[in-house]
């Protein structure tokens, strides 16, 4: 077993939500979206810690309110990355982990696999999480992010666009596209860096904050996942995550 407090996994959640107010806190098949997410989070066996890290006391009550562990951080934080770092910077921890607050679908065994992917050797300071996409129109959505590896994993290029463009539709080539899954981990030293890191053009454009890791220089490895994972954004998600949930409770 590794030291107790090595692997600390930090659950960034704003209270707002241009599409869906209030979003952490909204019920799921009973349970606010915040608590299934931190108690998905708690099922991975390489982790040693769980907290949310939030800028809204009503979300604190909340998590405290179900027995979990919750911090209060600054409220002008720009990005996920940077409410994690905050955290990073007061807390003890190895190794952080920063889990999406809107997939209360997290899979457990994905936290482990991107924990693993970043202590392998050679060790690397950023590690995240991709899977296969199985539908076409996915590769067109800007919504789907895709990212390009190279021969070691690392993480080339994350875009809206359609990466690889296939050129020759007239030849059968074989592409796989690669989705990008929004779960991180970094070793703390990458991680307190983060906030001094200046934005860089491609960020700004793409609007992906995992750009600027690759735009100042740092390398991402990329571990490959056969689950998809299922965000709530707007309303309409809502009923159908609580009828996948159904199946689990």
């Amino acid at each position: 077993m590794h030291s107790a407090g090595k692997v600390v996994v930090v659950i960034p959640a704003r209270y707002a939500s241009t599409r869906l107010p209030g979003k952490p806190l909204v019920a799921l098949a009973g349970k606010p979206m915040i608590q299934r997410v931190y108690e998905r989070a708690k099922l991975a066996r390489r982790v040693d810690r769980v907290m949310v890290a939030t800028d809204d006391e009503r979300i604190v009550k909340a998590v405290e309110g179900f027995g979990g562990e919750a911090r209060m951080t600054r409220s002008d934080h720009r990005t996920g990355t940077e409410r994690v770092a905050e955290v990073a910077a007061h807390e003890a921890g190895e190794v952080f982990v920063d889990v999406q607050g809107d997939e209360p679908l997290l899979d457990p065994m994905a936290v482990d696999t991107a924990v693993a992917s970043l202590l392998e050797q050679p060790v690397a300071s950023i590690a995240t999480l991709a899977t296969t996409i199985k539908t076409p129109a996915d590769i067109m959505d800007p919504n789907v992010v895709k990212t390009v590896l190279d021969f070691d994993g690392n993480a080339l290029y994350f875009s809206r666009a359609p990466v690889p463009w296939v050129r020759d539709t007239a030849s059968k080539i074989q592409v796989r596209h690669l989705k990008h899954l929004g779960l991180y981990v970094f070793q703390r030293d990458a991680l307190l860096e983060y906030p001094t890191l200046p934005q860089g053009e491609l960020e700004r454009i793409e609007q992906l904050e995992q750009l600027r890791w690759l735009e100042n220089g740092w390398k991402i490895r990329v571990a490959e996942v056969e689950h998809d994972a299922v965000s709530v954004d707007v309303s309409e998600d809502v009923a159908r995550v609580e009828k996948l949930l159904q199946g689990e409770d």
